[in-house]
């Protein structure tokens, strides 16, 4: 009695088989062992890997550059007030102050925001990647914080 199977996809050229096995009556008997049934399978892993798709890591909705390090209790307020109103919202809060808008523009962000304060008063600047509709949403948040 022989059975097999074997998974192959198009997707590899050449190498086309990613798992195969099979029931191996004779194996054992051959080998010079006693006569015994028997399945077996393999699996190739790195040809399985090749078959994945990366996965698509989306940056977060909203991403605060936080300009000036005595607007840190804004941003933490804001990064609170977006996630309340159901955007994902990241903070960069270190490094160069120059550099911030830059790393949270590296994020992703559908709405990069820049704040500092202005004497006592938050300043809000934002910049969208695209029409994303995200950006009213930061737009109105904003506007109800520096009226706070």
């Amino acid at each position: 009695r022989h059975t097999a199977f074997e998974f192959v996809t198009d997707r590899l050229g050449a190498q086309c088989t990613v798992l195969a096995g099979g029931r191996y009556d004779g194996l054992v008997g051959s080998l010079g062992g006693p006569e015994t049934p028997g399945v077996g399978w393999a699996a190739g892993i790195e040809r399985l890997a090749m078959l994945l798709e990366e996965p698509v890591v989306e940056g977060p909705d909203v991403a605060i550059a936080v300009e000036d390090d005595a607007a840190l209790a804004t941003a933490f307020r804001a990064l609170k007030l977006f996630r309340e109103n159901g955007l994902s919202a990241e903070m960069v809060a270190t490094g160069s102050p120059r550099k911030r808008f830059d790393k949270a523009a590296k994020l992703g962000a559908k709405v990069v925001v820049g704040l500092r304060l202005d004497g006592d008063a938050p300043v809000f600047s934002t910049r969208a990647a695209t029409d994303a509709p995200e950006h009213e949403t930061v737009k109105t948040l904003t506007q109800r914080l520096v009226g706070a």
